[in-house]
Parts: structure tokens; sequence; C-alpha cells
């Protein structure tokens, strides 16, 4: 088996797209609580190929050799996945709640090599 990393990405687009700011407190909420059960049974569903579940990502700052510096990217959340293929941790994230419920953008997976050496 291999390890992915899948990187929840997000788009003051996509939140347009979504109507996600145009919602009322109520309607808000009552999606908030759909994609959590969503997601929930994502984990489930999945939870044989899960190695960590991740989390939502805060504020980016990017250090370099000219120091650091506050960012903004696309980046939202993350999760840890085993598969046997590129393909096969791609195809856990068909239809996932991120963005069918949630205003997220998409989900990109990558596997993650072993060290060099």
């Amino acid at each position: 088996m291999k390890t992915f990393l899948a990187i929840y990405t997000g788009t003051p687009e996509s939140r347009e797209r979504a109507g996600w700011d145009s919602l009322n407190e109520a309607e808000r909420q009552a999606r908030e609580r759909a994609g959590i059960e969503a997601w929930g049974k994502w984990v489930e569903t999945n939870r044989a190929a899960i190695v960590d579940t991740g989390s939502p990502l805060g504020r980016t700052k990017r250090v370099s050799d000219r120091g650091i510096a506050d960012i903004r990217n696309d980046l939202v959340a993350y999760a840890v996945v085993r598969a046997a293929s590129h393909a096969e941790a791609a195809n856990l994230f068909v239809q996932h709640p991120h963005f069918t419920i949630f205003p997220g953008e998409a989900i990109e997976i990558m596997e993650c090599l072993p060290m060099p050496g």
C-alpha cells in the first residue's frame, strides 16, 4: 500500500458559486450540520484507508531566504490515506462533502514518496 496526502482547497470563487455567504444563519447552520454528517459517513465508509483524518488549516506563513511573510493560499484542510494506487486514492474522494455540500473547490491527492537514500 502507498500513502497519499489529500489537500482540500477552497477559493472565494467556490464560496460564491455555492452561495455560501448569502445563506442566512439558519440555512448555513443546517448545511454545516448536513456536511458534518456526510463527512462522518465518508470517514466511516473509508476508515480502512484513512491514516489521518486530518484537520482544517489556519493562516499561512512562508519562510524563505528573504525571511518570513504572511501569505494566502487555497489550502483549507488535509487528510492522509493509504491505497494501492494513485487512482484508487483519488476515487476515495469522488463526490466528497467538501465540495458537494461545503463550498470547497477541490481535493488534490499526491503520493507521499520515500525519502531518497
